[in-house]
């Protein structure tokens, strides 16, 4: 028998990995309401069988053994009872949590006694929560799972299996890394999407901006100078969430930046947050003016297919190549010309290319901050356009007021930050 368990952040890090595991499983046997186990059962049964290989590295492989059993049982007591009683809340829960606390109890007495206490805070939690939890459930569409399960094949399936390593011309292309940009861009349109249908944020301007910047906000913008044509419509609201959702944008920005290239933060991040600063004043601003006209009701679709996503990493890949080649080739201002061109309608590659080849030491991060900042402003520029082209007067100057003085910021930052 051996004596030890591994850390407890370790512990932690298993045990959260088996619950968000059981609650994703969970998540479609519940959907199927013909079902013994459903999203809180699945959860307590991830936990338990965590907890039990736990408790195997120190007592061996009969503890395993006896939890298979015990666990058979529960299945077929529970479900016997299903077939038996007509109550269609009958499964497994209860007994599920009895066996996860008989085990929190075993880890008390090995002397992880943190680990025992947020595991059965998280027992509670989970049996507290049935209502919101099956509630919750129900509002999921079939469309909505089918995105769901499309980000899970995309982040659980097919990144793990790709090369972590830099490769092809001028070895800047990451397959893992190319891939892992895409994963983070449909989980967030998605997680954004989610939000504003179980918490009801797009019944404001400022709520429903957020979530566009969130999906997309190019996208948001044309949908928006459209929707200026309604006969209803009040122009001064559709161009509050409008920038907004461009402001957003400069938040993902960030983000995106804070989390590709962390030992550059110092260098890259001020001047964007300034930016970030400087648009989200003026989008308050506009927010301000319009907080007496009507509302917006935002579309109620999922934002993400795997079609797009694939897309999306094709066209970060042709970026990072296209930076890499300009800095190679025609120095500082091939880089600028290139993180222009592919800002117009899409600020993501630029950004996450350019701070992937800072991460990698093939581009100075006082450079990349630049080529990224002109990048977003070229986007503010193609969606200037688009308000022109789709919407009508009383959009169309608010908008263009704000853009305008977005973009004059921006440049103003790109002149007058110093060099580093």
């Amino acid at each position: 028998m051996t004596n030890v368990l591994p850390e407890t952040f370790e512990l932690v890090k298993s045990l959260g990995t088996a619950l968000a595991l059981g609650l994703l499983v969970g998540l479609q046997r519940e959907w199927v309401q013909n079902r013994v186990a459903g999203i809180r059962t699945f959860a307590l049964l991830s936990i338990f069988g965590a907890l039990v290989g736990l408790l195997g590295i120190v007592y061996g492989g009969l503890v395993v053994a006896a939890a298979f059993v015990a666990f058979a049982a529960v299945v077929v007591a529970g479900t016997l009872a299903e077939w038996k009683s007509k109550d269609a809340d009958s499964g497994l829960t209860t007994e599920m949590a009895m066996l996860v606390m008989f085990s929190v109890g075993m880890i008390t007495v090995l002397g992880h006694r943190l680990v025992a206490v947020s595991m059965a805070g998280t027992v509670m939690v989970l049996l507290q929560s049935k209502k919101p939890l099956h509630q919750m459930v129900r509002r999921i569409g079939e469309d909505d799972l089918r995105e769901i399960a499309r980000l899970v094949l995309a982040a659980l399936v097919i990144l793990p299996l790709l090369p972590n390593r830099e490769m092809g011309y001028l070895e800047v292309l990451n397959p893992f890394a190319i891939w892992f940009m895409v994963v983070l861009i449909v989980g967030i349109s998605l997680a954004a999407y989610l939000v504003g249908k179980f918490f009801g944020g797009a019944q404001g301007a400022a709520m429903a901006g957020v979530l566009g910047g969130l999906i997309s906000s190019t996208a948001t913008t044309a949908s928006l100078a459209r929707r200026s044509r309604a006969p209803a419509s009040c122009g001064p609201t559709l161009a509050a969430i409008t920038l907004i959702a461009s402001a957003i944008v400069f938040i993902r920005v960030v983000l995106e930046v804070a989390i590709t290239a962390p030992a550059q933060w110092r260098i890259m991040l001020p001047p964007l947050l300034v930016m970030v600063g400087w648009i989200g004043l003026v989008a308050a601003v506009t927010h301000c003016y319009a907080s007496r006209c009507g509302r917006f009701t935002a579309e109620d679709q999922p934002p993400s297919e795997l079609k797009s996503a694939v897309l999306f990493g094709l066209l970060y890949a042709v970026v990072l190549v296209v930076v890499a080649a300009a800095k190679k080739y025609f120095g500082n201002s091939g880089l600028y010309v290139a993180a222009a061109l592919s800002g117009l309608t899409d600020v993501d590659a630029i950004t996450l290319s350019s701070a992937r080849l800072v991460s990698t030491s093939h581009l100075e991060a006082s450079t990349a901050w630049r080529l990224i900042l002109l990048g977003g402003l070229a986007n503010v520029v193609f969606k200037m356009g688009l308000v022109l082209v789709l919407g009508v007067r009383h959009f169309i100057i608010p908008t263009l007021t704000g853009f305008g003085g977005a973009l004059l910021g921006g440049m103003i930052i790109l002149w007058m930050w110093p060099w580093s």
